[in-house]
């Protein structure tokens, strides 16, 4: 198993801005709701924009009917939740940037309602959506900072990543592939050892195989040129090529005779 250590650089120093910036939005917004009173109706029934509602429990009201029970019940959740947020963006690599990009997100959302619920013990709502046609639940940016996160993590682990359930992008698919051969190859290795057969180590074998077609081939061209350029003519070939001059002089004495005798 690969030893953790931090993976924070240039990209994760720019999330930890995103970070800052969103729980600044939340907190901004909640104190504009409060200074002006907002009182606004985009969709009737659907979505509204309201003023003075409060939460005593977390995320779309829920636990709102125990605030004795609710607020310490969340405030140490979240503190134990942003630990474990802040130790997975620490050590995450930077290449599963998405990611580390929801973290980042969750954690705006949850510090943001935090503060809240440190301050008043209870969560400032003015953003009102009717999502499942029962009536209009209230929330705020922090509230929707954290669902967001969410379904980022869902999504990067579903389809983004080469460990994905089902990865869709090219580059994941080749990482995919190759991690299933890597594993293969570790499955083999470990037969091997147990049943006490050597283990091939591809390098070492593949090095070997070439050193040796090196071999053959300069064994083979020394061969080749020793047939050609070092080769000497026995005697039968002598014999043969005083033969064939010998027939060539005869050949116009022969002509000259058959001439006469004309």
């Amino acid at each position: 198993m690969e030893k953790l250590k931090p993976h924070v650089k240039y990209k994760s120093w720019i999330l930890v801005g995103v970070f800052a910036v969103l729980i600044f939005l939340d907190l901004l917004f909640k104190y504009l709701e409060e200074k002006f009173a907002w009182q606004c109706a985009i969709i009737p029934g659907w979505v509204e924009i309201r003023y003075g509602f409060r939460n005593a429990g977390c995320a779309f009201s829920f636990l709102n009917d125990n605030p004795q029970i609710g607020q310490p019940l969340l405030i140490t959740v979240t503190f134990i939740l942003f630990a474990a947020l802040a130790f997975l963006f620490i050590v995450m690599k930077e290449k599963y940037i998405i990611t580390k990009t929801a973290i980042a997100i969750i954690a705006a959302g949850a510090i943001g309602n935090l503060v809240d619920r440190l301050w008043l013990f209870e969560v400032r709502d003015w953003f009102g959506l009717n999502m499942f046609g029962s009536g209009l639940v209230y929330c705020n940016f922090a509230d929707f900072f954290i669902v967001i996160g969410a379904i980022l993590v869902v999504i990067d682990i579903l389809f983004l990543e080469e460990w994905s359930v089902w990865p869709l992008p090219k580059k994941a698919r080749e990482g995919a592939k190759r991690r299933e051969e890597e594993e293969k190859a570790k499955k083999a290795e470990k037969e091997a050892l147990a049943n006490g057969s050597p283990v091939p180590q591809d390098g070492k074998n593949v090095n070997i195989s070439a050193d040796n077609a090196g071999m053959h081939a300069d064994t083979g061209t020394a061969s080749g040129t020793g047939s050609v350029t070092d080769a000497e003519p026995g005697p039968d070939t002598d014999s043969a090529a005083d033969a064939r001059a010998a027939d060539a002089a005869d050949a116009p004495a022969e002509d000259a005779g058959a001439t006469d005798e004309k």
